[in-house]
């Protein structure tokens, strides 16, 4: 059996090949108990070489903050470039979609080329001031309680709205994914809005750079059942794409 010492450095390297480790891998992996392996990942946290999460760690602090939208913008842009650009290349003739809020959603808001007898619904101000120069677009944008740091609507009036409409396609951002706690977004209102537009499409589709992976907000909004695909960048683990398809939900790298 391997002592203590080993036992660290190895939790620290998988942590840094991974950014994240599971108790029960650890278990089996080092042939011990999860008591101890959960004693291991206390005394790393200590000396500041983790943060523990819900049945495993972290390499990074996995609770996000609110941030603005002109700040979050310029957080890997490039990425978001082309996280946008393939969600755009989903998009089929007489679609009817809605759109989130968030910079990874406004990219694909940007890669939108003008196309006959799309409808767009959105709670994003930004979003609907991309797609409005397009006469071949139909916008809808949601009225209710506006988030200045998202520049997007929440409240029961947008929540209520949705209630009239059937939409093929949700593209949703997120703030964070957590494999045991599923997606959330730092703000409630906001989440509890994001699950009326799931409850109505068809299909959901989460735009999402490879920062998000092993984070959390502060609203919960779904777990991996109410999603179908994750589009993302090239940054994401492969414990964290094994870990989702694992359970069913399509991982799209870009």
């Amino acid at each position: 059996m391997i002592n203590t010492i080993e036992r660290h450095q190895y939790i620290i390297n998988k942590l840094q090949q991974e950014g994240q480790v599971n108790v029960l891998y650890l278990c089996n992996e080092l042939d011990v108990s999860s008591v101890t392996i959960r004693k291991d990942l206390k005394l790393l946290e200590d000396k500041g070489l983790l943060f523990r999460t819900h049945g495993g760690a972290t390499l990074h602090n996995p609770y996000t903050i609110d941030r603005s939208i002109n700040e979050k913008e310029k957080i890997h842009s490039t990425e978001k470039m082309h996280i946008g650009a393939a969600a755009a290349k989903m998009l089929q003739p007489n679609d009817s979609i809605l759109i989130a809020s968030g910079t990874t959603v406004l990219a694909l808001a940007k890669s939108i080329q003008a196309q006959e007898n799309l409808t767009v619904i959105t709670s994003a101000l930004p979003v609907a001031m991309e797609l409005i120069r397009y006469p071949e677009i139909e916008v809808l944008q949601l009225g209710g309680v506006l988030r200045k740091s998202s520049s997007s609507v929440t409240g029961p009036h947008a929540e209520r709205s949705l209630a009239d409409f059937s939409c093929s396609k949700l593209f949703l951002g997120v703030d964070g994914i957590d494999i045991e706690f599923g997606l959330t977004t730092t703000n409630v209102m906001e989440a509890h809005l994001n699950r009326q537009m799931i409850m109505i499409s068809q299909k959901t589709i989460v735009l999402a750079d490879s920062t998000k992976f092993g984070k959390r907000g502060f609203g919960r909004i779904c777990g991996f059942e109410d999603i179908d695909q994750i589009i993302t960048d090239k940054g994401v683990s492969d414990y964290n794409v094994k870990a989702l398809e694992g359970i069913g939900v399509k991982v799209t790298i870009v």
